[in-house]
């Protein structure tokens, strides 16, 4: 072989067989990548609506100090939880917070017991995976608060489940 072939060769590029390897191990990759994606994105979800959910018990703490326990607009002996519409829950407004289009707000019970659940149901942008799901928290008549969700238990967060025991 001379120079001319061997400089020749050497500018040939990738062979069809050596793109075929890169091709099959780029499908490989994401046919494993994107079902984790998927289940990252709704474990985050699941989290996220945890906390907007959870932000609602302080207002519902507030309320039933000042024995308020009616929810709704803030007029006089309401109880305005002023929770701000989220893209990933269902769910209409409770008080006097104007919330954008396709999103939606947990819902509040709060009972003149003391006792009180915050609803949050997936909806809207979320994951399908989490549709029609929920997140509960619920207060007892001493103060505790419990989450639960309905999820898949792969998606649920060390913070719903757990019971959060009342400040002093």
């Amino acid at each position: 072989m001379n120079v001319r072939t061997a400089a020749r060769r050497a500018q040939a590029g990738f062979t069809l067989i050596e793109l075929m390897i890169v091709v099959a191990i780029i499908g490989i990759l994401a046919a494993i990548a994107i079902p984790q994606y998927q289940t990252y994105i709704a474990k985050s979800q699941v989290s996220r609506a945890v906390g907007e959910s959870g932000a609602l018990k302080t207002a519902i703490e507030d309320c039933a100090n000042n024995g308020k326990f009616t929810i709704g607009k803030a007029t006089a002996g309401n109880c305005d939880t002023q929770a701000t519409g989220s893209s990933i829950l269902e769910g209409a407004t409770q008080g006097d917070v104007v919330i954008p289009a396709s999103t939606g707000v947990p819902q509040a019970q709060l009972a003149d017991t003391g006792v009180a659940t915050i609803v949050a149901e997936f909806g809207n942008k979320a994951s399908a995976a989490l549709t029609g799901k929920k997140i509960t928290w619920s207060r007892d008549k001493d103060g505790s608060w419990t989450c639960k969700s309905d999820a898949d238990e792969k998606y649920n967060t060390a913070a719903c489940g757990k019971t959060i025991a009342p400040a002093l």
